[in-house]
């Protein structure tokens, strides 16, 4: 199902990202290509473009942010609660309320109703020359239909968070070329989740896998309110040179009412491994898998659902870190090819 506000992850791939954003262009490519992924559907830019326009009419949004110089975070401040209480408060468009929630429902069988994340989708998001990754917002564990529309307006309000705002303002994106899709995709009730790369993030070495993971939701490892336990795996060889096994004292579980809550972690299961070594092997197949896709080494979120322990993957980013550092030459280009080496020994004592 595709239509002007509304694309399934099927119908999805990186082309889309102008329509979808980062991260639903990248759940879509993963899809295409085999990967299992939950279900879901993005809410395109379309969608915000509309909505955006509405507000446009009534006082200018986007001429606002490119007047704040990206320095001033005092006026940023400022702008940056205006705007997001204006998106917060504005009500969807009748027809595009009613499609969003067609497709919800569509998410569940007949008779019952699907438990959703709501999670931004920002048209610069997990590009490889910039990543707005972290910036924007992420709802987990959303039960309830009328929660679900207003997570999706918070999602864009998070687009003008004063952490947003001043990143653009430094990067000099043009705010007419910066949009918010919002991807809505069925929860994984993990049993154990977390976050792996396709290269060594300590290092930059290729020839591993390196995989952090801990109990329950990966919301706790991605925001850092645990101490992950972490394997290095031979990308070839499936060899397991480091395990480093932490003591996780709390995992983040669904709430009763939706959302979710930190939960402590029986005392016998801390410092266990929160996955076996057959589960490491078949991250590592999956990895391989998504960096052949993708053509670059990757930052891959995944989560293994607890009734049918299979391996779900929630999102993969080109990786950005060695990749820019590799990006950067050595040495600046100079006339004189000796100027260089002249600087070099002209500076030792």
């Amino acid at each position: 199902m595709t239509s002007r506000h509304i694309s399934v992850f099927a119908d999805l791939t990186l082309e889309d990202r102008p329509a979808v954003g980062g991260k639903g262009g990248s759940l879509g490519e993963l899809t295409r290509a085999g990967i299992d992924v939950p279900p879901g559907f993005v809410v395109r830019t379309e969608s915000f473009e509309h909505f955006i326009q509405a507000l446009e009419r009534e006082a200018p949004v986007r001429a606002r942010v490119e007047a704040l110089a990206a320095d001033d975070l005092d006026a940023i401040g400022v702008v940056s609660r205006e705007l997001r209480a204006r998106i917060e408060a504005a009500e969807l468009p009748a027809d595009l309320k009613a499609e969003i929630l067609t497709a919800r429902d569509a998410l569940a069988p007949a008779g019952q109703s699907p438990i959703v994340a709501v999670r931004s989708s920002a048209t610069t998001e997990d590009a490889v020359d910039a990543s707005f990754a972290g910036l924007q917002d992420t709802y987990l564990w959303v039960m309830d239909p009328e929660d679900m529309l207003r997570k999706i307006r918070s999602c864009w309000a998070s687009l003008y968070s004063v952490e947003s705002v001043s990143y653009r303002r430094r990067q000099g994106f043009p705010e007419a070329q910066v949009a918010m899709a919002v991807v809505v995709q069925v929860m994984v009730d993990a049993r154990t989740a977390g976050v792996m790369f396709t290269r060594s993030p300590t290092t930059g070495d290729r020839s591993v896998i390196t995989i952090e993971g801990a109990w329950g939701l990966g919301s706790a490892v991605v925001g850092g309110e645990v101490t992950p336990d972490r394997w290095v795996v031979g990308k070839i060889t499936g060899e397991i040179p480091v395990r480093d096994i932490s003591d996780k004292a709390i995992r983040h579980s669904p709430a009763a009412g939706g959302g979710i809550e930190d939960v402590h972690v029986e005392d016998d299961k801390r410092r266990e491994p929160c996955l076996s070594d057959e589960e490491l092997q078949g991250l590592r197949t999956i990895a391989r898998k998504v960096e052949r896709h993708y053509g670059r080494p990757q930052d891959i979120e995944w989560a293994i659902d607890r009734h049918t322990n299979k391996i779900l993957l929630l999102q993969s980013r080109p990786e950005t870190v060695w990749s820019n550092k590799e990006a950067v030459p050595a040495a600046t280009k100079a006339e004189d090819p000796l100027l260089h080496v002249m600087s070099i020994f002209g500076g030792r004592k």
